[in-house]
């Protein structure tokens, strides 16, 4: 990608979704990730209905008069993006490729935090971290997050979410909220998320076509394996077959869903010619409650 058509593209990408971020996600991604705790604010006179816990003691005696402190939610966060870019990424059938998709989501998260004046980084990975922008605010920084992102080249198609998880528990030390944003076509991560959603605040979101799920009657189709070079012919127009592939991608999804169930990590799963919106307004209500 040449650089005038990146630019075009980041643009165009922060022109839709920093409308969505400021419009529509704003006051749910407050609600949904919160401060990390209440810091003292001030000191006032108790009024009817104060939390008598609150009274400033010492206030008080000087005053001879009811004081009570006030707090006020911390509100910066840190954010951090862990985004799957192995050669999986290059698949989309319909509306738009897995990769375009996780660029928008990313730039959605990425703007929604800048409206909540928080920190952005982020980690792209394949089968090793290929690239870690440490976490800072403003405009300039997420175009540089989008950019990075779209121009990205993993010079390997395979990938393992283990390592992205260890690289990312070891660098970021202060607690933070994290979206992992994957297909999570790999095995083996349980161990390594369950750590990193110990330390810290874990959320998965995961990308798929919906070919992925079930393969059309097409006949005989020359199919490629992005993450392994493997190429085969496979036999749409087989019922066995579809039904088989079916029954691998219901499988996969379910022991996915039972690792995250397991260590208490909140999942959403977009498909690519769906409008994400939706299910991202979900998982912030979700969070709320």
């Amino acid at each position: 990608m040449d650089t005038s058509e990146l630019l075009k593209k980041v643009r165009k990408i922060e022109i839709k979704t920093k409308g969505l971020s400021s419009q529509i996600f704003a006051g749910e991604y407050h609600s949904a990730f919160k401060g990390r705790g209440m810091a003292f604010s001030e000191v006032r006179e108790y009024q009817f209905g104060d939390d008598v816990r609150n009274i400033d003691w010492n206030v008080t005696a000087r005053f001879n008069h009811p004081y009570v402190k006030v707090f006020e939610e911390e509100r910066e966060l840190t954010v951090m993006l862990l985004v799957d870019v192995s050669g999986s990424k290059l698949f989309g059938t319909r509306k738009q490729l897995k990769r375009d998709l996780v660029a928008e989501l990313s730039a959605v998260l990425a703007f929604s935090a800048m409206q909540n004046n928080d920190k952005i980084g982020i980690i792209l990975f394949s089968d090793k971290v290929l690239k870690f922008i440490p976490p800072k605010k403003g405009r300039k920084h997420i175009l540089r997050i989008i950019r990075e992102m779209l121009d990205l080249e993993s010079p390997t198609p395979s990938t393992n979410i283990a390592e992205a998880l260890r690289f990312f528990t070891g660098a970021i030390k202060k607690r933070c909220t994290a979206f992992l944003i994957s297909d999570f076509i790999d095995k083996g991560y349980e161990t390594a998320a369950r750590v990193a959603s110990y330390k810290h605040d874990l959320i998965a979101v995961k990308v798929f076509d919906q070919r992925e799920a079930e393969l059309p009657p097409i006949g005989l189709v020359n199919m490629l394996d992005a993450e392994t070079g493997r190429q085969l012919w496979v036999d749409t127009s087989s019922r066995a077959v579809r039904e088989a592939h079916r029954a691998w991608f219901v499988n996969h999804d379910q022991q996915m869903r039972s690792i995250f169930s397991k260590i208490g990590v909140d999942l959403v799963s977009i498909r690519t010619d769906q409008d994400y919106v939706l299910p991202l307004m979900n998982l912030f209500k979700k969070r709320m409650v």
